[in-house]
C-alpha cells in the first residue's frame, strides 16, 4: 500500500485605492451674540403693561445643516413674578419672541428695511418656558444667524397696597434671574449615492 501526497497550490490577488479617501464628520456650532445690550444688562423697575425688548443674533455656526431651534427659560428663584399664585399664571412675566429675516435696530425696535418679522413665541409664561419650546422646527442652515428680539413683559394688572402692606402675592419688589438656553439638532441624516 503505498502513501499518497497531495500538493495544493493557491492564487491569491490583491487589490487597493492607491490614494487613500478621505472622510471627516461635519460639525454643529450654535453661538449667541448680544445685538444692542442684549443679555447682558439687567432689566430693573418694571410697571405692570410695561415691555422691555432685547436682541440676540444665533448663528449656526457649523457646516452641518440644523433642524428643530428651541428655547428654554430658567427663571430663579420660583416666586411670584414666575407663578404668581394663579393657575396658570396670570400676572407673572411673560416671554415672547420673534425673529427679523434682517437684521433689528435695536434702539428703536424696527426690522431693518425690507426685512420680514415672524413671531416664534406669543406671550407665554415662564413657567410654561420652563422646557424646551420649539422656536424653528425646520432647518437652520449652515452660516444662517437668526436675529431674534426678547420681549419680557410684566402684564397689565392691578394690585392694592393698603396701610403700606402689600398683597401676600404680590409682584411689587419682585426680582427673578432668567438664563435663556437655546438648543438645535443635526439635520436628520442621510443616505448619499455617488
Amino acid at each position: 500500500m503505498t502513501a499518497g501526497f497531495g500538493v495544493w497550490a493557491g492564487l491569491n490577488a490583491t487589490a487597493f485605492n492607491t490614494a487613500p479617501q478621505s472622510v471627516s464628520s461635519g460639525t454643529l456650532s450654535l453661538t449667541l451674540a448680544d445685538h444692542g445690550v442684549g443679555f447682558s444688562s439687567s432689566i430693573a423697575n418694571l410697571a405692570p403693561g410695561d415691555t422691555v425688548n432685547r436682541y440676540v443674533d444665533l448663528t449656526n455656526g457649523g457646516n452641518l445643516d440644523a433642524q428643530g431651534l428651541t428655547l428654554a427659560v430658567a427663571a430663579s428663584p420660583a416666586g411670584t413674578l414666575v407663578t404668581d399664585g394663579t393657575s396658570p399664571a396670570t400676572r407673572a412675566l411673560t416671554v415672547a419672541v420673534s425673529s427679523c429675516s434682517t437684521t433689528w435696530t435695536a434702539a428703536t425696535g424696527v426690522c431693518a428695511t425690507s426685512g420680514t418679522v415672524t413671531p416664534l413665541i406669543t406671550a407665554t409664561s415662564l413657567s410654561a418656558l420652563s422646557s424646551a419650546t420649539s422656536l424653528i422646527s425646520g432647518t437652520v442652515a449652515n452660516g444662517a444667524t437668526e436675529h431674534l428680539q426678547i420681549s419680557v413683559q410684566l402684564p397689565n394688572q392691578s394690585e392694592t397696597t393698603t396701610n403700606g402692606s402689600a398683597p401676600a402675592t404680590t409682584i411689587q419688589g419682585q426680582s427673578v434671574s432668567l438664563t435663556y438656553t437655546f438648543n438645535e439638532a443635526q439635520r436628520t441624516a442621510t443616505t448619499t449615492n455617488s
